[in-house]
């Protein structure tokens, strides 16, 4: 056997995985995710925050203990309108604060949030409660930037088909780019069921989630990618479901590293974000935690394997 034959055996993994066996499988996930999706949408329902539908935000720094209902029943009648009412501390000058935060058309005027804020004092005049920050968000202004977020996905999922076709032009091209924006699409999904079920708002935290889903779970795709462009200098001879079984089988190893390293992370983040009681927070560290876990399953298994899926396809009209 030649050094040449000898290096590129070893390189090869001695038990492949057959994951392109697995469409079933993976047609599966992707009902049921979309399914619970759809379940939670009309079950539990969509809330947008202030920030995208507009509204009133006021937040108020405060001393002892405050009970959220109270406040929100007495908030309530006041201003005749439902409040969402979140508790939580000043993390730059320290000490503890309450955000209400309601929808409104027109806004709150100053003579009602003096009206509101010396209400407030008359009945917790002992929590010496003083205004921090108050702001009005149009409704056009919330759509203008909910429009702006979708642009900048799509804008982003273009970009990534453009340069995985022609970064991988011998082994399929924009193909593999429109697979790949598909297994992102499923990621995002993910996240945004995570979000409905658990209950959180929609809000800039879930833009962020998106965003952040995009870098880690192409990365991860371009390295399953990556393996199978080498593979094919390897095994020029082998089908496009062998490249991608040995490929997934030998990224398997790493995904599986990177992603206990990566959700652990947010997992620990969730949990003393929950038990410090900043609510706020876990808008954004428990999708993102979904996100990430589908990230790394997407990968290996949703991008690749509908990339075999459709070259299949292609293959046998040919």
């Amino acid at each position: 056997m030649s050094k040449k034959t000898t290096q590129n055996t070893a390189t090869l993994p001695e038990k492949v995985y057959n994951f392109c066996s697995k469409k079933k499988m993976i047609l599966g996930v992707l009902i049921a995710v979309f399914v619970i999706f759809i379940a939670g949408i009309v079950i539990r329902g969509v809330h947008l925050a202030i920030e995208f539908k507009g509204g009133t935000l006021i937040t108020y720094s405060y001393q002892g203990e405050l009970d959220s209902n109270d406040v929100k029943s007495t908030v309530e009648g006041i201003i005749n309108d439902s409040v969402l009412i979140r508790t939580g501390e000043n993390l730059d000058a320290g000490g503890k604060q309450i955000t209400i935060s309601f929808t409104s058309e027109e806004g709150l005027t100053a003579d009602r949030q003096v009206e509101l804020t010396n209400a407030l004092n008359e009945k917790y005049a002992e929590n010496e409660l003083e205004i921090y920050d108050s702001n009005d968000v149009s409704p056009s202004s919330g759509r203008e930037m909910l429009l702006k977020c979708f642009i900048a996905v799509l804008f982003a999922a273009f970009v990534v088909i453009i340069y995985i076709a022609i970064r991988f032009t011998n082994i399929g091209g924009w193909s593999a780019g429109v697979c790949s924006v598909f297994a992102l699409c499923f990621d995002i999904l993910v996240a945004l069921t995570a979000t409905i079920e658990f209950g959180f708002e929609f809000n800039s935290n879930i833009v962020a989630v998106v965003l952040t889903i995009l870098g880690y779970s192409i990365n991860n795709t371009i390295v399953i990618y990556d393996r199978i462009r080498e593979n094919r200098k390897l095994m020029p001879k082998a089908s496009l479901n062998e490249l991608i079984n040995v490929s997934c089988t030998q990224s398997l190893t790493r995904s599986i590293r990177t992603s206990i390293t990566t959700i652990g992370t947010m997992l620990i983040v969730t949990i003393v974000v929950f038990v410090k009681g900043y609510d706020s927070l876990l808008s954004f560290s428990v999708p993102l935690m979904f996100g990430l876990i589908s990230g790394t399953f997407s990968s290996l298994f949703v991008a690749p394997v509908t990339w075999s899926w459709w070259k299949g396809k292609q293959k046998a009209k040919k």
